[in-house]
């Protein structure tokens, strides 16, 4: 079947991502080739000290990222979309949408980059012994409780951003497995939240009086394959406002962008992972049993089919690379010189491979912003060296781009060395892997372990959410989502593998000794700047 007679047939699977600055929407066929894509851009607001989005945003962004596949679709086809074969929508993870028993927005939506709920996140992790970070949807909760919110005793239902969009468009208030792992815990071997610790948070709660209990206000969880609705009518006209999108289109569990990521990356197996490095960073790697003891630097969350996650995030990646780089595009425009920022970034980049393993002695920390795995609240940014330091561009550059790498590297070796977990590849994916060869080798030195870059590693979570549809409508009986994703979608796909040299490895680890001394002069730079 030729590509204008699939979509004609609405035989096309539909993918649609809330990022935090891009909501992208991608239509595949039922082998994940990518056939059209739209766009929206949008930003979050800071309003009465919250980060937030309105409702407006999300349906005005969605409508109009929308809009743009079917643009995109008309021009490269000449067909109209008005069918689907299904449909997935994610979005980033944890934050605090609340409803009242009429189904109205009881406070502005609270994403996941508010830090305002330490006080829940503590007292959650001390009462469960287990992780709660502070951008979990239930110390959002817990918060509004504790604050003695006036709203909270009027809470009827709350969800994440994704499985907001999902129920308004099905009716259905569920959750993938992976997104709700990020709302609370969830038990391995029950696939639903963890019953022992949802007991604990009703008792904490008990003498506030609230008239709910947890379970009655919590999304239902799905794991990847399971149908989570159809398409609603009503739901038709939200999404499209040309009203030419047919209803009754089967749609998959909502999922976070963690998810997505796994999906997109191939890494939903054991002793799989990814690493996602842009303006941020975090790692995922799918654990074969529970860690030994509580990580405040490790969420535990799950793979889009259940399987345990342990995650390292860091707030900082790239940005202080992409500040230099910018002072060096400086330079070259007083010699009156015109250059190409991806050529400048693709040569900046590539010198750091001529740096020594070690960065001869340089040190740089990235902290734009606070940075909790490490103990920082504020960041500054700092770059230090003693006289004798072999201080030159490829070692400049290398240690900028150890930097972006170092904070991860401490909570990934909780895991990998703290606690034994064995990793046989991790993906990676994002800004920090796109020159060729660069980011991935000095990512393989920090963990020694392969790292792999796909060719469809820019797609993206809005890709990865479709696949997720496909594997629902498309699975053979039984057939697990890694086995679908390995043998259905990336069986062809090309990408490369690199492993780090035993020299390369010594000189990341012997950074990382000077690196994590220096911390101290970070703490006083945040001090005094």
């Amino acid at each position: 079947m030729d590509v204008k007679q699939l979509i004609a047939e609405g035989k096309g699977i539909l993918g649609i991502e809330f990022g935090s600055t891009r909501i992208k929407a991608v239509l595949t066929d039922d082998k994940g080739a990518v056939l059209a894509s739209g766009g929206h851009g949008w930003e979050n607001r800071l309003e009465n000290g919250v980060w937030t989005y309105t409702l407006d945003d999300i349906w005005t962004g969605l409508q109009d990222c929308y809009s743009d596949l079917v643009k995109d679709v008309k021009n490269q086809y000449g067909v109209e979309l008005t069918s689907f074969a299904a449909i997935g929508f994610s979005a980033m993870m944890h934050g605090y949408l609340a409803f009242d028993k009429n189904d109205e927005l009881l406070v502005p939506f609270r994403t996941w980059r508010n830090t305002i709920t330490e006080e829940a996140s503590k007292k959650l992790t001390a009462e469960f012994n287990y992780n709660i970070p502070q951008r979990w949807s239930i110390s959002h909760l817990y918060q509004a409780v504790l604050n003695k919110e006036e709203h909270v005793g009027d809470v009827a239902f709350f969800t994440t951003l994704a499985g907001y969009v999902h129920w308004k468009l099905t009716g259905e208030k569920v959750l993938g497995i992976g997104d709700a792992s990020g709302m609370f815990p969830i038990d391995m071997n029950t696939s639903d939240y963890d019953a022992t610790m949802v007991a604990k948070f009703d008792n904490l709660v008990a003498a506030e009086g609230m008239g709910w209990k947890l379970g009655q206000i919590i999304p239902k969880v799905l794991v990847a394959g399971e149908n989570a609705g159809t398409l609603t009518a009503e739901g038709a006209k939200l999404l499209d406002v040309s009203g030419k999108l047919q209803a009754g289109i089967p749609m998959c569990p909502p999922e976070g962008d963690a998810g997505t990521g796994m999906a997109a990356t191939n890494s939903v197996g054991v002793r799989t992972g990814n690493i996602s490095a842009g303006t941020s960073i975090f790692a995922m790697v799918v654990l074969e049993k529970e860690l030994s003891k509580v990580y405040p630097e490790i969420d535990l969350v799950t793979t889009p089919d259940g399987a345990l996650v342990g995650m390292v995030h860091c707030n900082n990646c790239t940005s202080e690379i992409n500040a230099w780089v910018n002072l060096f595009k400086e330079v070259t425009e007083v010699f009156g010189m015109k250059v190409d920022m991806n050529d400048l970034f693709t040569k900046l980049y590539t010198k750091a491979l001529d740096g020594t393993p070690d960065c001869g002695g340089l040190l740089a920390y990235n902290y734009t912003s606070g940075e909790p795995v490490t103990g920082f609240d504020e960041g500054a940014l700092l770059f230090a060296r003693k006289a004798d330091a072999a201080f030159n561009l490829g070692n400049f550059m290398r240690v900028q781009l150890y930097s972006a790498f170092a904070t991860l590297k401490v909570g990934l070796d909780l895991m990998l060395k703290e606690e034994g977990v064995k990793v046989d590849e991790l993906f990676g994916h994002g800004g920090y892997f796109k020159t060729e060869g660069v980011g991935q080798r000095l990512a393989a030195a920090a963990c020694n372990a392969p790292i792999s870059v796909m060719q469809t590693a820019g797609e993206g979570g809005a890709w990865g959410c479709a696949l997720l549809a496909g594997y629902m409508v498309n699975k053979a009986e039984g057939e697990k989502l890694g086995d679908y994703l390995k043998n259905k979608i990336f069986a062809d796909m090309k990408g490369s593998s690199l492993r780090a040299t035993d020299e390369e490895v010594q000189g990341f680890d012997k950074f990382m000794e000077v690196y994590k001394a220096g911390l101290a002069i970070e703490k006083k730079a945040v001090e005094i700047l």
